[in-house]
Parts: C-alpha cells; structure tokens; sequence
C-alpha cells in the first residue's frame, strides 16, 4: 500500500475525530472565505468612491453660485494656469445662460412657473412695476421661466446638474467644436415638437439639434447643452467660464490641488472640494475593511493552530506505529508524507464545506458588517450632531456607496484559499511528523 493511500485512510480511522475535525476547519474556512470576500468587495467599492467624487474640486468666481451672487467671471486664461498645476489631471469648463422666451430665443419654456416660480420670480425683484394707482405691485405682465443654457468642454450628466445622461436619439454635441449646434432635453423637444435635425434660435442665430437626452429629472430635461465656445460667441462672453471642475490625480493629493489652485487664482475664485464628503462616504466602508482584515487573520491563525494541534496529538497516539515503521525500513520522508496525506484529507474535506457555507453566507455576512458599520457611525449623535450629518450623508453619495453591496466571488479567490488551506495542513502536520519521525524505533518501543 503506497504512503499517500495509507495516509489518506488513517483520517477516516476515528469517525468521531474526523467529522469534530472537519467542521471547526470548516467553520473556520468558511469565516476565511467570507472575510475574504468582504474585504476584496469593500476594497473595489472603496476605489470606485475615490475615483467617482473623492478627486473632483469645483472652481468658480468668487462671490457667484450659478445665476446668484455676484463678481467676476474666470476666464480661459485662468484655467490653463490652473492644468499646469501640481496633481490636477483635468480640468472640464463650462459657460451657463439664461435664455428668455420670445426675446431670446424662440423656444418656448417646458416649465410652468407655478406658486414656486412666481414667488421666487418676485423675491429676486424681477416682478414687473405696479399699474398707477395699485400700491400692491402686483404684476400685469406674463412671467416664463428661462431656458438653462449649458456650455461645456465636455458632455457629461453634471453638465446639466443630473446624476445620469442618456441620449433617446441623435448624439451628443461635439463640445470641443464651435458649431452651432445643440443637445436638447426631453421636456424641452415635446414642449416645441423638435426633433434631431429641427433648429431654433438663439438671439439671431439659427441652431440645430443634434441629439435629444433624458436625464433623469423634468429641470434638466427642459435645458439645452452646448459646446462651451458657441454659448460664449452667442452670449458675448468670449472666453469667460462660468465654473471649472477640477480633477486631481488621486483623493489623497486632493487637499494639495486645492492649496495650489487658491494659490495661484487668489481670490478672484471660490475653490471648493468634495473631500468631506468623499470622507465620510468612505468612513464606514473602511470600519467594514477593518473588521475584514483582521476576522481574515484570525479565521486563518484558527485553522492553522487547530491543524497544528490535531496532527500533533495523532503523531503522539501513532508514537509506537511510527517506530515499527521505521523499524521495518520506513524512512522519515515517508513518514511525514503520510501524516501529510491525512492532513490534507482532513482539510480538503473542511474546506469544502467550508467553501459550500462561506459562498452562501457572504452576502448575509457583509450585510450585517454593513448595519453594524453604519449603526456604529451614526449612534451617539445628539441632535444636529455628527449622527444627522452623517445621515445626510448616507442620504447622498455617501449611502450609494453603501448600497448594492454585494460579495463577487471569482475563480481566483476560491483557489486562493483553497491553496492557504493546503499551506496550513501541510505545515501543520509535517512539523509534528517530522520530529516525532526523528525518534529511534528501539527508544520508541523501549518506552512502550
């Protein structure tokens, strides 16, 4: 009977020891693989965070938020300063307009004013004088809202404030050209029954659709994009920018860029990063990745010391076999191989249970690190504390980055703690074999 044959049936030799055996190491495979998973799962969200809002800084002039405030607009000139920059990758421009029903354009507006229209139309002091002899100020003139012209460097959803883009038909405008051409919402096309190829005006010029998008909202739907030196030709704005959004190389040089672009704009900019926010969206996904990391270690330190610790006390019991082992002409080679060959028959049988119960209960598991992890960061907070700050966090990017989480098992994974498990049960009995190996027969039976 070879060695390898021998060793593989000793393990079933004692049924109660075999099936005890089987499942700690199983238990503690499963754990393994679990973490495993969790922390590989965690770790591709974490990338996808920093990569999405971690690294973006939004330049804008200083004083001004959109069509509000006030100050001067940045210009071309200013941001090819600011490309040269240390650790900014890029940077996308854009120019905004307003564009007024009939006056402007002749485009009709897709939104109706309503109670909220109105009301913010007349706290911004655009309501139209009072007739003689009315003290109220009520207006006698029809207000429309105006249409949101988008220039832009590049087509984007944020282009338009929206969270996704999606063209229903035609494409997307060349931003980088100086066409008259533009990409209109769908709320705007029903509203003027255009379609791909129809035109418009804007002031005197005639503009073509090139493609009609859906972004997701009926504000964004009733804008217009635009290539960014069109909107600044036909609004006589040439090379002004309205805002910048600035992407640096990587989330942790994120507070450098914004040093060196203060630096080098001065107070003609308000510089603003979404590392905050980046921050706490990442916070509670690091809390799961530590939890991971060390449950991993310890899952595989359990499965190696209870490894250890069994072939140890089977090389003991076997003291006298393996003396009359040698004693027949076995060499310790031989010997270890065999012990070996039973601990990897124990362990492959532990590891794939293991395995079975780790791949069904990885997502149940990283579900609940998720609850534990997000009850953790948003205990203790009292009112208007760091619970209800986190909370709107988790209302934003923050619980996106929460959400949908789900464990990817891969090939390489499984065969990767399939190997850690064989690693574990070859160590962990050849050691013992070995020394009890080295013991002369005639010691070993004297003893007995």
């Amino acid at each position: 009977m070879s060695t390898i044959v021998r060793g593989v049936r000793n393990a079933f030799r004692n049924t109660i020891r075999t099936g005890g055996v089987t499942v700690i190491l199983a238990l503690s495979i499963g754990l393994a693989l679990v973490m495993l998973l969790s922390l590989k799962t965690v770790q591709a969200r974490i990338q996808t965070v920093k990569q999405s809002i971690g690294n973006t800084i939004s330049v804008s002039p200083a004083g001004a938020r959109g069509f509000d405030g006030g100050g001067e607009p940045l210009t071309q000139t200013d941001l090819d300063a600011v490309k040269s920059l240390p650790h900014v990758s890029g940077v996308v421009a854009s120019l905004n307009d307003r564009l007024t029903p009939i006056t402007d354009t002749s485009l009709a507006s897709a939104i109706d004013p309503g109670t909220l229209g109105n009301r913010f139309r007349s706290r911004g002091g655009d309501a139209a004088p009072a007739p003689a002899g009315n003290s109220s100020g009520g207006a006698t003139r029809t207000f429309t809202i105006p249409i949101m012209v988008s220039g832009v460097g590049q087509v984007t959803a944020a282009a338009v404030n929206a969270t996704s883009l999606k063209f229903t038909s035609g494409s997307a405008v060349d931003a980088s050209g100086k066409a008259n051409v533009a990409d209109i919402g769908t709320e705007l096309a029903t509203k003027n029954n255009l379609k791909v190829g129809s035109t418009f005006t804007y002031g005197t010029t005639t503009v073509t659709v090139s493609g009609i998008f859906d972004a997701g909202n009926k504000f964004a739907n009733a804008g217009v994009i635009m290539p960014i030196a069109t909107v600044q030709t036909l609004s006589a704005q040439p090379g002004q920018i309205s805002t910048a959004t600035i992407t640096a190389d990587d989330i942790t040089n994120v507070p450098a860029a914004v040093t060196a672009i203060k630096a080098k704009l001065g107070t003609k900019a308000d510089v603003v990063s979404q590392q905050d926010t980046a921050t706490n969206a990442i916070a509670p996904l690091e809390n799961i990745k530590t939890v991971s990391l060390y449950s991993l270690i310890g899952a595989l330190t359990a499965g190696a010391v209870i490894t250890f610790l069994t072939m140890l006390m089977i090389v003991r019991e076997r003291r006298r076999e393996i003396g009359v082992l040698k004693a027949i002409g076995a060499s310790n080679v031989k010997i270890v191989v065999q012990f070996v060959a039973e601990a990897v028959t124990l362990t492959s049988m532990g590891a794939v249970v293991g395995v079975i119960g780790g791949l069904l209960l990885s997502n149940p598991v990283l579900k609940l690190l998720v609850t534990t992890s997000t009850s953790t960061s948003t205990t203790g907070a009292g009112p208007g504390g760091g619970g209800r700050g986190f909370a709107r966090i988790i209302g934003g990017f923050g619980g996106q980055s929460l959400q949908n989480l789900q464990a990817v098992i891969g090939y390489d994974i499984l065969l990767y703690g399939l190997l850690a498990a064989l690693i574990i049960a070859v160590v962990g009995s050849a050691l013992p074999a070995w020394l009890i190996a080295k013991v002369r027969p005639a010691e070993v039976m004297r003893g007995e």
